[in-house]
C-alpha cells in the first residue's frame, strides 16, 4: 500500500517537473520572440522636421524623408542594408564542422 502511495507521489512530482519545463521553455521562446517594447528596441526613427530617417537595426540614415517614404530609391536603400545584414547573420549562424 505504502509502494502504490509512493509511486503515485512519485510519478505525479515527475510530472510537474516535466511540464514545469515545457511551460518555461514555450515562454522563454515567447519573450525572445516578442520585445519589451522599450524604447531602446526602436528600428526606425523618422524625423520629419530634418527629413531624415535612421534605420538603427544596420545603421543606415537617409536624408531625403519624402523620397523614401514615395518608395523612391532611398527605400532600395534601407532594404538593400538589411537584405545583407540578413546574409552576413545567416553566415554567421552556418559554422562549418557542427
Amino acid at each position: 500500500k505504502n509502494k502504490a502511495k509512493a509511486l503515485s507521489v512519485l510519478r505525479a512530482r515527475i510530472y510537474d517537473a516535466e511540464r514545469l519545463k515545457v511551460h518555461q521553455e514555450r515562454s522563454d521562446m515567447r519573450k525572445s520572440l516578442v520585445g519589451s517594447g522599450d524604447r531602446s528596441e526602436r528600428v526606425r526613427t523618422y524625423n520629419y522636421k530634418e527629413g531624415r530617417v535612421k534605420d538603427h537595426r544596420v545603421n543606415v540614415q537617409i536624408n531625403d524623408l519624402p523620397g523614401m517614404l514615395d518608395g523612391n530609391d532611398c527605400l532600395g536603400e534601407i532594404i538593400d542594408a538589411l537584405k545583407l545584414e540578413e546574409k552576413r547573420q545567416m553566415l554567421l549562424e552556418f559554422k562549418p564542422g557542427k
